[in-house]
């Protein structure tokens, strides 16, 4: 019982281990003729920059770090889903949790540092009259952003690895390759539904015509 509590972590950790020592291995000494590897990493750094300045202009460059660290975790995490034997850490709802919640401590702790006690204007609405209704909704449209952006990234790594891991075991001679590509999609997709979001919230954060 206490390997199902805790395999998740390991393979966390894992990541979190080997994931900055290949970085560091193939980053250092970068080759004016990329490699695969290099070709990679450089695409993957293209698109982080790009996401972060449509949402946040040149602004957005010093929330890099943040943003493509989680996309690498969390693509990471929804990979080992499809190898069996291993266990991942984005279909155990503790880790989605945790991480959606850095994100709206994070997004909010930035807008109040940016903007002080007139970011709780971003909750009031653009009608002076109506905003005790607004700050409201407001408020309860945050709240529930942790928790929709937890169980999203869950319930889809969950379904997804149970649906793979049925199919191989009822069909072991001959790999369900269908599911196996909708699988590789979802992992694609859901890391880049929670970089977008949290790109989005960040922004929403830190956009001034609100105050």
């Amino acid at each position: 019982m206490e390997g199902l509590y805790t395999g998740h972590i390991v393979m966390a950790l894992l990541v979190l281990i080997v994931i900055p020592i290949v970085f560091m291995i193939f980053a250092k000494k970068p080759s004016l003729i990329p490699t695969p590897v290099q070709n990679l990493f450089e695409v993957y750094i293209e698109f982080v920059d790009n996401m972060l300045k449509e949402q946040m202009g040149k602004e957005g460059r010093k929330f890099f770090p943040l943003v493509a660290g989680l996309g690498l975790f969390i693509f990471f995490g929804n990979l080992m889903g499809m190898i069996p034997g291993l266990e991942s850490y984005t279909a155990n709802m503790n880790t989605t949790l945790g991480l959606a919640l850095m994100v709206f401590f994070l997004y909010n702790f930035i807008g109040f540092k940016k903007h002080g006690v007139k970011y709780i204007k971003h909750f009031m609405g653009p009608i002076p009259v109506a905003a005790p209704i607004f700050f409201i909704i407001e408020i309860i449209s945050h709240i529930s952003r942790p928790i929709t952006l937890a169980l999203r990234l869950f319930a889809n790594m969950t379904g997804g690895e149970l649906i793979t891991v049925v199919m191989i075991l009822l069909i072991p001679l001959l790999v369900p390759l269908p599911i196996m590509v909708v699988h590789l999609i979802a992992v694609f997709l859901q890391t880049y539904v929670f970089m977008i979001l949290t790109t989005v919230y960040i922004a929403g954060a830190l956009v001034e015509e609100a105050h």
